[in-house]
């Protein structure tokens, strides 16, 4: 299969297999007249692996270690099994801090419903945001996320 084959077979756009080609999950065999890459059915089904392992959070690289696990004869189910434990509490904070956000967002807009809008007089820059009290564990500085 070329790349456009690959990728309808797949139901994936030909940029993504070209970039999983190019960090290495994919290895296409080279046609010897016209160097086109070609794929085969084991590329497909790697290819689909990819798209699960995606659906779960893994990053490229993470999926290229899993790769090589499973290229090296060993099972990567034990890695796959630490990796998602050690990620779950990290995506659990951060659903947490989300879920706050959404909070103090919705607060926001239920307070500013009946103000007015203002505009800017070289003291204020905006007063919906202004008005806003501002969390206490803000105050310490500004959190870079």
């Amino acid at each position: 299969m070329k790349v456009s084959e690959l990728a309808k077979a797949a139901d994936v756009t030909a940029e993504t297999v070209r970039h999983y080609t190019r960090e290495g999950l994919l290895t296409p065999r080279r046609h010897p007249d016209n160097g086109y890459q070609l794929y085969g059915q084991q590329d497909l089904s790697r290819l689909r692996f990819i798209q699960r392992a995606r659906t779960l959070g893994f990053s490229v690289r993470e999926i290229g270690e899993i790769l090589d696990h499973a290229d090296h004869g060993d099972s990567p189910c034990p890695l796959v099994r630490d990796m998602l434990a050690a990620r779950l509490p990290e995506v659990r904070a951060k659903i947490a801090r989300l879920e706050e956000l959404s909070a103090r967002m919705q607060q926001a807009l239920d307070n500013w419903a009946d103000m007015p809008d203002g505009t800017p007089d070289g003291h204020s820059l905006c007063q919906l945001i202004e008005s806003f009290p501002q969390p206490l564990d803000a105050r310490r500085g500004d959190r870079h996320e």
